[in-house]
């Protein structure tokens, strides 16, 4: 597992979590970002960054318990 954060490129996230995909669409992330870090898009576009990385962490985290 990659740990990724606010400095990784939205790209990444979809490479490395793909079940995140659906929460960034919902919110609007364009994802042909050309590799801008998902903090710069999220203050692009008017949403908090923090609020979103906490939406992609509890996809990941419940996607995970799903597949132990």
């Amino acid at each position: 597992m990659i740990n990724l954060g606010l400095e990784s490129s939205v790209v990444e996230w979809i490479i490395e979590y793909p079940e995140v995909q659906c929460v960034l669409d919902s919110l609007g992330v364009d994802q042909s970002c050309q590799g801008k870090s998902l903090e710069y898009v999220c203050q692009q576009i008017g949403l908090d960054p923090h609020f979103v990385l906490k939406q992609l962490q509890t996809v990941i985290d419940e996607d995970s318990t799903v597949n132990e």
